[in-house]
């Protein structure tokens, strides 16, 4: 039988309140607040804490507050910035790729809920993992939603709402997001 965090990472509906998932955003909120209560100055100290929660191929940058579920389920590579207020539900896989810069106030979805009222009402999430490509930059308070794939050099316009997959070479904006040029 399988474990509910690995029905989790699979893609299937898994109870969120099970004892070891709880206690694993615990331990990732107790960082979270260690980190985002740092003074401006101790960055070794904000990085120590950081790399205790997510996966880094090399160099990055989060500014605080920054916010996520468990923190293991994020891979960032080098050259990664995010500005403050980023919000990354990583209840499945988030694979951000090289040189990627987040704008303030911008959100990576993984998690979902189930569409059928009486479904939704046993308390069962499911979640879809989120992939984004090399050299991309997200505008402030835009959304990424659950199982989205952004492509390689892309630029994501504030305030958009990415909803379907996104391919590599484009400038894409709105609510839903959609292409507007080819770059």
């Amino acid at each position: 039988m399988r474990s509910e965090k690995e029905k989790m990472l699979a893609g299937e509906l898994y109870n969120a309140a099970d004892e070891e998932l709880v206690s694993e955003r615990e331990h990732a909120r107790n960082l979270l607040y260690e980190f985002n209560h740092t003074r401006p100055g101790e960055k070794e100290k904000r990085q120590e804490i950081i790399k205790q929660l997510i996966v880094a191929k090399d160099s990055f940058y989060i500014e605080a507050p920054f916010n996520c579920d468990y923190g293991y389920n994020i891979e960032v590579g080098d050259n990664f910035y995010a500005n403050y207020g980023c919000i990354i539900l990583d209840v499945n896989k988030v694979s951000i790729g090289d040189n990627v810069l987040l704008a303030p106030n911008v959100q990576i979805y993984t998690a979902a809920h189930p569409i059928d009222p009486f479904e939704r009402l046993t308390g069962k999430e499911f979640a879809k993992p989120v992939s984004i490509g090399d050299n991309v930059w997200i505008g402030g308070e835009a959304i990424i939603c659950p199982g989205v794939k952004i492509g390689n050099n892309v630029t994501i316009g504030a305030g958009s709402v990415v909803t379907k997959d996104i391919p590599d070479n484009v400038v894409a904006v709105g609510n839903p997001c959609r292409v507007i040029r080819r770059i």
